[in-house]
């Protein structure tokens, strides 16, 4: 869902001249900005070299609810997948600014009760350790689907469909915990291109960078 919105506002922002999109499946977009490669095998991207090689910034937007799953596999998905591209982008384009989807509530400490929090915050901090021009970590909350965006989860499809009428409401009574799919990807693309005042973005500061963004 947060790639969806992401790659929108990629396709809609003047500064953006190139998309590459990598998934296991293509999306049904099509524009003359994008450019689409599907990659079956998320533990290796080195076969990918040449295409990332003096890539500007990569949007990792992958992501899995850790709901009935064990923390191998979570950790597998959610770890391993997002290193393996990391470390290739480090190796072919060490000069990239590297924005990670995190999420609120992330353990930086990767020691707390919570399985999710934990491997979030393994992953950011083994994210931050390599050698990029500049990694964010991005921490939305509660994040609104906007302009056609949907999940591939049918449960959440389910929930945003109940909740989007009460957005305002919770907009109103969570305020930092709630933003839009436009304004992540706005923000990300700003973070991108002119940086970001830290590397951990909570959702204030998402929102703050957003609204940076002249698109």
């Amino acid at each position: 869902m947060v790639g969806q919105g992401v790659l929108r506002e990629c396709l809609r922002d003047p500064r953006v001249t190139a998309v590459l999109a990598i998934g296991r499946t293509p999306t049904s977009d099509k524009h003359e900005k994008l450019r689409q490669i599907v990659h079956r095998d998320f533990t290796d991207f080195s076969p990918l070299e040449t295409e990332l090689t003096d890539a500007d910034a990569c949007f990792f937007c992958l992501g899995i609810s850790s709901a009935g799953m064990s923390e191998a596999d979570y950790r597998h998905v959610t770890f391993d997948f997002t290193l393996a591209a990391a470390r290739t982008l480090a190796k072919v384009s060490p000069g990239l600014t590297f924005v990670y989807v995190s999420g609120t509530g992330t353990d930086s400490s990767a020691k707390g009760r919570s399985m999710w929090a934990r491997v979030k915050g393994e992953t950011e901090n083994a994210l931050l350790a390599l050698p990029f021009k500049a990694a964010y970590m991005f921490r939305p909350g509660f994040i609104q689907p906007v302009h056609g965006v949907k999940s591939r989860t049918r449960l959440y499809r389910v929930l945003y469909t109940i909740a989007t009428p009460l957005f305002p409401v919770v907009k109103l009574l969570s305020g930092k915990a709630a933003i839009t799919s436009e304004d992540v990807g706005r923000a990300m693309i700003e973070a991108a291109a002119r940086g970001a005042p830290k590397p951990l973005l909570e959702n204030r500061d998402i929102k703050e960078l957003a609204a940076r963004s002249p698109a």
